[in-house]
């Protein structure tokens, strides 16, 4: 037993045990097994890194304590806070702005989120924890960084709506201030958006 089953995705089991997190992808029954293996394994090892990369940046993010790509589990520090999502009406502003200068500096650093939502955002000690790295991955195109981008702005739109249009405008700002491709990647932001809009209306 690794610990307490506190959470389970399509992917993984999350456990928890002594103040540590015990992430373990499990075998999916409909691929070969020697694909499930080697899939498992580089999604293993690649979430390491990115979280790896990100200690080393000093972006809050959970410690990453031990990877075992033999039995495809992740040990990370457990972090005991509030989910972004139940207070950032508290302070849409200034939160939003500290959301954005991280998501300026992973990007910078060719880092992507995947999954950028404010339940994926922890507030502990002060600080905005990024946790939840399952889809994560490394990328220098700006047509990625502008997708992970716009998944946050649905995002916020869709869960904080009467505090959306503030809180956006605060994650533009920090973002530009912490990445400087900002430019390029808003602007392919703004096409990004638009797909998502024509691609909405062919579908009513």
């Amino acid at each position: 037993m690794v610990g307490e089953l506190i959470a389970q995705g399509a992917e993984a089991k999350i456990f928890h045990k002594d103040g540590v997190i015990i992430k373990e992808r499990f075998a999916k029954e409909y691929r070969i097994p020697e694909i499930d293996i080697k899939l498992r394994k580089f999604r293993t090892r690649r979430e390491s890194k990115v979280l790896k990369k990100l200690n080393e940046l000093g972006i809050p993010c959970p410690d990453l304590f031990d990877v075992d790509d033999k039995d495809m589990r992740i040990s990370m520090e457990f972090l005991d806070g509030l989910k972004l999502r139940d207070v950032l009406q508290d302070d849409p502003d200034g939160f939003g702005e500290i959301i954005g200068r991280q998501v300026g500096l992973m990007h910078s650093n060719d880092v992507i989120h995947a999954d950028l939502t404010t339940s994926n955002m922890v507030l502990n000690i002060g600080k905005i924890h990024f946790i939840d790295f399952g889809l994560s991955f490394f990328s220098t195109k700006a047509e990625d960084k502008a997708v992970d981008l716009h998944l946050l702005n649905k995002a916020l739109e869709s869960r904080h709506s009467d505090i959306y249009q503030v809180c956006w405008e605060a994650v533009i700002r920090g973002y530009k201030a912490e990445n400087p491709e900002a430019g390029v990647v808003l602007e392919r932001l703004a096409k990004v958006s638009l797909r998502g809009r024509h691609k909405l209306k062919s579908s009513h």
